[in-house]
């Protein structure tokens, strides 16, 4: 009987090496751990202000930023995948399209069953933006809204907010919903900022990212529920959770991770205080001989360059933007490599001479646009924002029947429309979310320095 059963435990043995292997065959493999064989991280994520946005060529956006931090240090490449909307973007990382979510998606019930949260958790509420100035007294309380005037973008989330809030405190509040085309958040704080306003609503991250432009708002007065948010992945992806989880646990103290929080919602994104000009003795700035020197290269008034360099720097070669820019002519580091800039980027004749063969390239890339005059409102508005968004606004302005060689009232209103997703994400844009008042501005205020140092200074 012994014999048997040794012969039985014998035949076994072989059956169960094999089961064994076949079940090891059958593990899975470990989420993240595919993710590092392809050497490569699809992030899903929106244009937005504060996630993902093209600046000058550039990539850029607080999400963005972090998240590429977090595949460099895990010796990943990253792809990024831009969705319409908050929908899509859990539709698309379900259906396998993306790694990751790297943008703020609402932590409730229903998601949780869906999806994985993960990275840093934010609490995210709606401020009253209102004005900052010397004898104002700011609101304090909910409750001082009433017989004020608060204008918000219609149907939206802020008209909701301010018509619940009317509701609890038994109405009172002046609601002005705003519906023209033009008119984003951003743009109902900026006038606000300039006085056009009394109040609006908008995010907290929004108001916060905002007052890095307008330092004259103020965004203390909490006016909604508290909403937790995070970056999230798919349920079976537990591995590159947990991994998030832990990246940001040991790197939300550290001066990298911070300085990209100070990037986007603290440094200032004017530019320095006012250079003291010499207009009287015939002189802009003291580096007047190499705008001359280099405006030869493109034909152009000198005295056009320099008021560029005043409203990119006020002829401050130590100057760099919140986004990276550097030098009197504010060129980004990237850029600078390939107009093939060597040497110190803040040199002022280096910076110059770079600057100019930008000018000369959009030279020739507008060279259909006619008079010339009408062309350098297109070079002027791409050298601040980068080509791409001036052709999104191009091919806005044909689609819609205006001119798309014409700037003002034409090209320029579709600038403004780039921050708006309804234009943004239309089939015949292909870069996305800009803050389009910034480039607008910019063409309008150079012209005007131009127009001052004509009529004071000698050609």
């Amino acid at each position: 009987m012994r014999y048997k059963l040794f012969f039985i435990l014998i035949l076994l043995i072989p059956w169960a090496s094999c089961k064994q292997k076949k079940a090891e065959k059958e593990t899975p493999k470990d989420d993240f751990e595919l993710i590092k064989e392809r050497k490569e991280l699809t992030v899903l994520t929106l244009y937005s202000s504060t996630s993902y946005f093209l600046y000058k060529g550039e990539e850029m956006g607080y999400e963005y930023e972090l998240i590429k931090q977090f595949a460099e240090d895990n010796g990943l490449k990253l792809k990024v995948v831009v969705a319409e909307n908050i929908g899509k973007l859990i539709e698309m990382l379900k259906a396998g399209k993306g790694d990751i979510i790297a943008y703020d998606i609402p932590i409730t019930g229903d998601l949780k069953k869906e999806i994985l949260h993960c990275g840093r958790e934010v609490i995210t509420h709606q401020v009253l933006v209102q004005p900052q100035k010397k004898g104002y007294k700011p609101l304090r309380n909910v409750t001082e809204l009433i017989g004020k005037d608060i204008y918000v973008e219609k149907d939206s989330k802020y008209e909701n907010r301010i018509n619940n809030l009317n509701n609890e405190l038994g109405g009172g509040i002046n609601i002005h919903l705003m519906n023209r085309d033009t008119l984003v958040t951003e743009d109902l704080i900026e006038m606000v900022a300039v006085g056009d306003l009394p109040y609006t609503l908008a995010d907290n991250n929004i108001a916060k990212l905002n007052k890095t432009y307008y330092n004259n708002i103020d965004i203390n007065l909490v006016v909604s529920f508290p909403q937790r948010s995070s970056w999230a992945v798919r349920a079976d992806s537990p591995s590159l959770a947990k991994a998030i989880n832990q990246w940001v646990r040991k790197n939300n103290n550290t001066p990298q991770y911070k300085n990209i929080q100070k990037r986007y919602f603290e440094l200032s994104k004017n530019p320095p205080a006012p250079a003291i000009l010499s207009l009287k003795k015939g002189q802009i700035s003291v580096y007047d001989n190499l705008f001359k020197k280099y405006a030869k290269e493109i034909n152009w008034d000198w005295r056009l360059i320099a008021s560029q360099a005043y409203k990119e720097s006020r002829f401050d070669t130590s100057a760099v933007s919140w986004a990276g820019a550097r030098g009197i002519m504010q060129i980004m580091p990237r850029t600078a490599r390939q107009h093939g800039m060597t040497g110190n980027i803040q040199n002022p004749e280096t910076n110059i001479a770079t600057a100019v063969d930008i000018l000369k390239g959009l030279n020739k890339s507008f060279s259909k646009i006619q008079p010339e005059e009408e062309r350098i409102k297109f070079i002027l508005a791409a050298y601040n924002s980068g080509i791409g968004h001036i052709l999104d606004a191009m091919a806005l302005a044909k689609k819609y029947g205006k001119d798309p060689h014409k700037w003002d009232k034409n090209v320029s209103e579709y600038i403004l429309l780039k921050s708006n997703p309804e234009y943004f994400n239309d089939e015949v844009c292909r870069f996305g979310y800009f803050r389009g008042r910034e480039t607008f501005n910019y063409v309008q205020e150079v012209l005007s320095h131009y127009e001052t140092y004509k009529k004071k200074i000698p050609h």
